[in-house]
């Protein structure tokens, strides 16, 4: 099995023991295998330290790096499945890339802690086990790229980060987790219908040099149009407006999203509300908007950016955030 690193507070340590925050990540993979002795009964591990570094410093320069490492290692007949120890910060945004961009049926498990290792009742050694555990179960295979914490198995589809502090953190939208892990059992109670992975149109796409820019705006009482002008100008090709309620927007939204419509920006409208459903209304096909279905803002901007890697028509940008 392969086991890749890339920092977090998984990877950190503190002064002390009561210590929960401005730890340092300074903890690299075979460090934190060595903290959990019992893991090497699971699996022979063939480990690679891709960064070291807080999950909201992320970028391309690593995810697109990392996506072609998962992928050659799931091409490998000698490797069955895939662990990755990631900051929890942004962690649903690298599971949900990762799961449109790798072809396989081989399990990729995403995992996090929420307290340094130093820190009293720190999770991440059993989250690491339980993650393990998770990725060598033969029914894990073909459930997509799923996130294990806190005994719990999620999709990358439908898992978000709830609390800020908490050990209990990451969370299910209103779709349910996949199932439970404990220990080394592992029960499987749903299954993803929506499309990934194996399934997806957006398998190895990760061969492209770079892809477009997408920003995210919040839109909320009072909101100018400013920050629309400003994604304009950046150079922007999309922006994922996290809108009210289902899906509206404000004044100010409206005549935002009008203007980059008219600069040929695609214009993708969700909720900042993480539950519930954004669906296509008669405003949409007369503004050129794409509504983003059950995706929060952030991970509409992960789909949105493959998307427009295939077409900028609002009609088959629709149809995309309809299947995936």
């Amino acid at each position: 099995m392969a086991l890749l690193a890339t920092g977090g507070t998984i990877a950190s340590s503190g002064q002390s023991r009561a210590q929960l925050q401005d730890y340092q990540v300074d903890t690299k993979i075979e460090t934190m295998l060595a903290n959990v002795p019992l893991i090497n009964d699971l699996a022979e591990f063939e480990c690679e330290q891709i960064c070291n570094v807080e999950s909201h410093q992320l970028n391309d320069v690593v995810l697109v790096p990392l996506a072609k490492s998962v992928q050659d290692l799931c091409d490998r007949s000698d490797i069955d499945a895939v662990v990755i120890t990631h900051g929890t910060d942004t962690l649903e945004e690298t599971a949900y890339f990762l799961h449109l961009v790798i072809q396989t049926e081989k399990p990729i498990v995403l995992v996090g802690a929420m307290r340094p290792a130093t820190a009293m009742s720190a999770d991440g050694p059993l989250n690491l086990f339980h993650a393990t555990a998770v990725a060598i179960d033969p029914q894990s295979r073909g459930q997509g790229v799923m996130v294990v914490m806190n005994d719990r198995i999620a999709s990358a589809r439908h898992v978000t980060k709830g609390h800020a502090n908490g050990v209990e953190a990451f969370v299910a939208t209103e779709f349910g987790y996949l199932g439970l892990v404990s220990g080394t059992a592992v029960r499987f109670q749903n299954k993803l219908t929506t499309r990934h992975t194996h399934e997806s149109e957006f398998a190895r796409l990760v061969n492209l040099d770079t892809l477009p820019t997408v920003d995210i705006i919040y839109d909320h009482q009072g909101a100018g149009a400013h920050h629309f002008s400003a994604s304009i100008q950046a150079g922007a090709r999309g922006i994922v407006l996290a809108a009210t309620g289902q899906g509206s927007l404000s004044p100010q939204g409206e005549a935002g999203v009008k203007l980059a419509r008219e600069q040929g920006l695609s214009v993708v409208r969700a909720s900042r509300v993480w539950q519930g459903w954004v669906r296509p209304n008669v405003k949409d096909s007369s503004y050129g908007l794409v509504a983003a279905q059950t995706l929060n803002p952030a991970k509409a901007r992960v789909l949105l950016r493959l998307a427009l890697s295939k077409t900028e028509d609002s009609g088959n940008l629709q149809q995309y955030f309809d299947c995936y």
